[in-house]
């Protein structure tokens, strides 16, 4: 029988272990659908503050990019601006020099025509054949002039279509960097809109799943708590993984404390591979003094040192918003020799991780074992001296002891003749002088200085002579 304590009033109610197990039924239903409930509202309240920052994020990250490609584009065309400015300086001096070899051309072709004037007027002057021998010069003269002019004319026309050809090019080629530009743009806009549509989808998977799971704990696992959750997953796994292992709750509560689960593990010859010391926390959020991990430690350790346990593991879900336990497998060897703490996800993690670890040591513990099966016989035979030799020196002391015992006495009875031996002969000398004493009284010395006597004595005397 259990007895449940009223909370309003202090009466005290007895309920067999049936109704005692259905209201603790009913209690941790309860106390799990209400945590459930408060989980799912917090991961929806996760997935809004999630995508919300997505959004955040996304368009920071299109404004970034959009900024770096506008930057980019305005460098470009900047690069053309000045491509083009360039180009029609070359092309403006490539004209100016042709204008300017065309103009001293001109001038020559000019200078060339007042010669050829100057020259006809001469001609009256001079013979026939000889004028016609200068103007034949002049001409000829003059036909080359013409000639280097057009060629003049036409590498100006060459150099200009070149050049305009060259910008025309330059031109095209960044229309289509500015182009391929704006296309990267469009790419990395869309593949950030995915890549956070992808997040977001998950966070919305993961809110289902828990919803999913919500309604199956409903009807196949209600109540279930951090222990049995941790104790189903191992029993799963428990034929194919662990077979020879030992996990079972820890009920020896002798010491005044005791641990949640404990893990033993052994290899074929029976020698121990791991042992684990397992603790399961876990509290409600409406709670309103929220405990630590490193509350439990001390009394954690001090449980794996008295079940004889290597390791000591806390399953926690304690501080949930603490980036170091979220992270995974958390050491706090420099609180506690080996200790971990790991949240429910890492539970058979980290037992598989220790004791593939352990797995290494076991050959040698296999030998020291071999080694000290071998050696029994020889630490029996040194057993059975050790107590020859003992049980040989206790009765050693005992005798010594009695032997002691037995020469005290003899000493004390020694001393004893001795003291009656002194008696005796002290007795002897005083009857020797008690006999000299009493051979050397007479009547005489009796009576001396005593006249009544000596008078008494007299009568005496003389009633014998009579």
């Amino acid at each position: 029988m259990n007895e449940i304590i009223c909370p309003h009033c202090d009466r005290a109610f007895k309920v067999d272990e049936s109704g005692y197990a259905e209201i603790l039924k009913q209690v941790r239903d309860a106390d799990f659908e209400l945590q459930l409930h408060e989980r799912l509202e917090l991961a929806e309240r996760d997935k809004q503050s999630a995508v919300e920052l997505a959004k955040a994020k996304v368009s920071n990250d299109l404004q970034k990019t959009a900024a770096a490609k506008d930057a980019e584009i305005q460098e470009l065309k900047s690069k053309l601006d000045a491509s083009v400015v360039t180009q029609k300086l070359a092309v403006t001096e490539a004209l100016g020099a042709v204008e300017k070899e065309r103009d001293t051309l001109a001038n020559a072709l000019a200078q060339a025509e007042r010669e050829k004037k100057a020259a006809s007027e001469l001609a009256e002057a001079l013979l026939a054949g000889e004028l016609h021998k200068v103007s034949a010069s002049k001409e000829e003269e003059i036909r080359e002039l013409k000639a280097k002019l057009h060629a003049v004319e036409l590498e100006k026309k060459l150099a200009v279509t070149e050049a305009v050809g060259a910008v025309e090019k330059e031109r095209d080629e960044l229309k289509n960097g500015i182009k391929q530009v704006m296309l990267e743009k469009q790419l990395a806009e869309q593949s950030l809109r995915d890549k956070y549509e992808t997040q977001i989808k998950d966070r919305d998977d993961a809110i289902e799943r828990l919803k999913d799971m919500k309604a199956r704990l409903s009807t196949k696992m209600v109540g279930e708590t951090l222990e049995q959750h941790c104790e189903t997953e191992f029993n799963r796994v428990r034929s194919m993984a662990f077979p020879r292992a030992y996990f079972e709750k820890d009920n020896d509560a002798r010491s005044g404390s005791k641990g949640d689960y404990i893990f033993r593990d052994s290899g074929d010859a029976g020698t121990e591979i791991i042992s684990i010391m397992f603790e399961m926390k876990n509290e409600s959020d409406k709670t309103a003094t929220k405990s630590k991990n490193e509350d439990f430690f001390k009394e954690l350790d001090r449980d794996r040192a008295e079940k004889g346990c290597e390791y000591a593991i806390l399953v926690s879900l304690l501080e949930p918003d603490s980036e170091l336990y979220n992270a995974g497998i958390v050491d706090v060897f420099h609180r506690y020799p080996k200790m971990y703490v790991i949240r429910p996800q890492f539970f058979l993690p980290m037992i598989t991780l220790l004791r593939n670890a352990s797995l290494n040591s076991l050959k040698y513990k296999t030998e020291l074992a071999l080694v000290k099966a071998q050696n029994i016989d020889i630490t029996q035979f040194e057993n059975q001296l050790e107590t020859f030799k003992n049980g040989f020196a206790r009765n050693y002391d005992l005798a010594s002891k009695n032997f002691q015992t037995a020469i005290a006495e003899i000493d004390k009875s020694i001393d004893h003749l001795q003291k009656t031996k002194d008696a005796l002969i002290g007795t002897d000398r005083n009857l020797r002088l008690a006999n000299d004493k009493a051979q050397d009284v007479t009547i005489k010395k009796l009576t001396r200085g005593n006249p009544t006597m000596a008078a008494k004595f007299a009568e005496l005397k003389s009633e014998a002579a009579e």
